[in-house]
């Protein structure tokens, strides 16, 4: 068994540390209010079982508040007021300098809970332990001189998640929708070196990695690119080819017709492409940026984009080579083809491609594939969201999210002209709703429910202040802070010395308030399922609240604030943690260590797929600022039609999907399939089945667990909830 030290450190559970403590504080005692040695061993011998009973490390913290219970429930008063004398006296003094054994743990690599905070950076490697350590002094400075106390507490003790706090000093912001058009059919420049429009397709996707790395620099979210601002290089190097191959010819002696002239120019330029796809594909997933990762990049493909039929069929050209070479996979250190985590790609499903007597359908079966082996991409219906993201001028847009689900409102510039590259989102706020819940449940009115609304409207006022917080530390950030976003076309083309405010207001950028476990929200009140109809209506009433405080705050005061389905990594395990400290174990509310997804079903439900992307649909349709639903397949590279089917069915009921496969691979002995989780001394481990190899720097683990891959293992309460997934097919 394990516990979390306060420097974050994981190290083996020592119950005689508990007795000795208890010991020191009954010493201090007068002689009659001592306890008895057999007393202080039982006391230990309790909290040690109650410590096994939680399945899961528990801080210091947590013990030492199971150690003051018991030692009030044995009567030992004066004992137990010594003991919380001592503790206090030292925080006290931890409080004098809150970040050296932090940042000391973080070099030794030894901080279990930074470790496991993000599934695709490494702790281990000098860039990534220099943004932590980094991140760790910020956030102090946040949280003693630049959030007001009461939203401190509210986000140590679970309440709301103060997003990112350690970029808050910084006046950084979320998430981008990266105008690429605008920097290569224009001109940019990076650190201080002017970029002219590239002359060819390979060019183009060189430029844009380096695009993609420098903005990834300037901020802390997720960031889109499409590929249609791609597809004009293309007819850029046929022209190019065409010339070079006449010259060539004609320097041979050769006569080209017109049919050998245009097979030789073909085949040039499938090896243009394919060699700038490899480009990106490769830079992308090598690049480090100043935070220590890979950039967190989606790629947006979308045939109607394309404003031409020529520019369409080039488009495909590049998709079919997207998805080819995602479906090989990226070599690892053995040389063995694996599921790499970025980029993230997105299919649009439209009318030419989701039946097979459509033109583009041979992409979808492609996507299929891609998605079978690689679990990418996820799929977005065009259909559906022409019908949810309308403008002001009552037309639908399709258009990508910034990053696995960040989606901006729609947008009618003042020309009248609809704009969604170059717009960026400010920050995120999330609420607990679970803890909501429970408030309300633990309430002296007899009306539970009005308990609830009251405490919602109160939460909801304490999440406003927040993303207020959020916005006003933007106000009067200057263009030179980050001059490739502001300065250069990534989201503008500001002066020097201007500031970003007026990209603050009227929908340009947006605000989000994120929400998490609505599934335990609405069993803690109603005793219902979200698969039931008494807790499905109750859960649409939740979300249509949200919305209406957006739909408020923004008339308001003219921000965009948007609700969105906060895509929980670390947090789910910390959300849980705290619920269990505050309210204790509650049965299908706060027995796991964990808390569901957005408006997820939850992962132990039996449902099958369809059923699963039906329901979701209704409350995705209330999560305009950003949600993504999946369904939990098996290995389903023997039966593409089924995917198929799948994807269909998203292309008529749902926004946005994905399907959730494995794709493992173990260093040991090769085996190639299913990495399981199993529970050795108290904690969840990864092994192999085939050789029983359990060292995590010796196996290739892929899984989706917030919208994207995860490629860097996670805590226990995300580990916990990926073994408890059903199947839906």
């Amino acid at each position: 068994m394990k516990i979390i030290k306060r420097n974050k450190a994981e190290v083996d559970f020592d119950q005689s540390k508990i007795t000795a403590a208890i010991t020191k504080a009954n010493n201090a005692a007068n002689e009659n209010e001592r306890m008895t040695a057999v007393q202080i061993e039982r006391i230990a011998d309790s909290v040690t079982k109650q410590c096994e009973k939680a399945s899961r490390a528990m801080s210091v913290e947590e013990i030492q508040d199971l150690v003051e219970k018991q030692i009030m429930a044995h009567g030992a008063y004066e004992v137990a007021k010594l003991y919380i004398t001592y503790r206090y006296t030292r925080t006290l003094v931890r409080r004098a300098n809150t970040t050296d054994d932090t940042i000391l743990s973080l070099i030794d690599c030894n901080n279990e809970e930074v470790k496991q905070e993000n599934s695709n950076k490494n702790p281990a490697v000098n860039s990534v332990q220099r943004d932590y350590m980094a991140g760790e002094v910020s956030k102090d400075l946040t949280c003693r001189l630049l959030l007001p106390q009461d939203i401190v507490e509210a986000h140590k003790n679970g309440i709301i998640h103060f997003h990112d706090s350690d970029y808050y000093a910084q006046r950084m912001h979320n998430c981008d929708l990266v105008n690429l058009e605008d920097m290569l059919q224009n001109g940019t420049v990076i650190s201080g070196t002017m970029i002219e429009k590239p002359k060819s397709f390979s060019t183009a996707c060189n430029i844009s990695t380096q695009i993609i790395a420098q903005v990834a620099s300037n901020q802390y979210g997720g960031q889109s690119i499409s590929l249609t601002h791609l597809a004009p290089f293309v007819q850029v190097s046929r022209e190019k080819i065409t010339r070079y191959v006449k010259e060539e010819m004609k320097e041979a002696g050769v006569e080209l017709t017109d049919e050998m002239l245009s097979k030789m120019v073909a085949s040039r330029l499938h090896e243009e492409i394919s060699r700038g796809v490899q480009t990106i594909q490769y830079q992308v997933i090598t690049l480090l940026t100043t935070n220590g990762q890979a950039p967190f990049i989606t790629i947006f493909m979308y045939l109607n984009e394309a404003k031409d039929p020529q520019l369409k069929a080039d488009l495909a050209l590049i998709i079919e080579e997207i998805l080819k070479q995602r479906i090989q996979g990226v070599k690892n250190e053995a040389g063995v083809y694996v599921t790499p985590a970025f980029p993230k790609l997105i299919y649009v499903l439209e009318e030419d491609n989701i039946a097979p007597d459509r033109p583009y359908y041979y992409l979808t079966e492609l996507a299929a594939k891609c998605t079978a082996k690689r679990m990418v991409p996820d799929y977005i219906s065009e259909k559906v969201m022409l019908q949810l993201k309308v403008d002001k001028t009552g037309t639908g847009r399709c258009y990508t999210c910034m990053g696995c689900r960040s989606f901006l409102t729609p947008y009618v510039d003042e020309q009248g002209n609809p704009k969604y590259y170059g717009r960026f989102n400010q920050g995120v706020v999330t609420l607990n709703l679970v803890d909501v819940a429970c408030t309300a449940r633990q309430s002296q009115k007899a009306d539970k429910v009005a308990a609830f609304w009251e405490t919602l409207d109160e939460r909801l006022v304490l999440c406003h202040r927040a993303l207020r917080l959020r916005h006003e530390r933007l106000k009067g950030t200057l263009s030179d802070a980050a001059p490739i976003l502001w300065q250069h076309g990534a989201l503008a083309r500001l002066q020097k010395g201007e500031t970003i405010n007026k990209l603050l207001y009227n929908g340009y950028s947006t605000l989000s308030l994120g929400y998490a476990g609505l599934w335990e929200c609405v069993y803690a009140v109603t005793g219902k399922k979200l698969t039931e109809d008494e807790g499905r209506r109750f859960g649409l009433e939740v979300m249509q609240r949200l919305n209406d405080a957006c739909a408020e705050w923004k008339a308001e005061e003219h921000i965009d604030y948007s609700i969105y389905g906060t895509p929980l990594e670390s947090t789910t395990y910390k959300f849980a943690k705290c619920l269990q400290r505050r309210f204790g174990i509650i049965e299908g509310v706060t027995d796991k260590n964990y808390i569901t997804n957005s408006y997820h079903i939850h992962v132990t439900e039996e449902i099958d797929a369809f059923q699963k992307l039906k329901l979701e649909s209704e409350f995705q349709r209330l999560s305009p600022g950003g949600a993504i639903s999946y369904v939990e397949v098996p290995n389903m590279q023997n039966n593409i039609p089924a995917v198929i089917s799948v994807i269909q069915f998203i292309y008529d009921n749902i926004m946005y999907a994905e399907l959730n496969t494995k794709s493992d691979y173990c260093q040991v002995c090769g085996f190639d399939g299913e990495i399981v989780i199993e529970k050795v001394d108290g904690k969840l481990i990864w092994k192999c089945p085939n050789c029983g190899n359990t060292d995590q720097n010796k196996m290739n683990v892929a899984r989706r667990t917030c919208g994207y891959i995860g490629t860097q293992f996670w805590n226990q309460g995300r580990t916990q909830e990926i073994a408890e997934r059903v199947m839906h097919l």
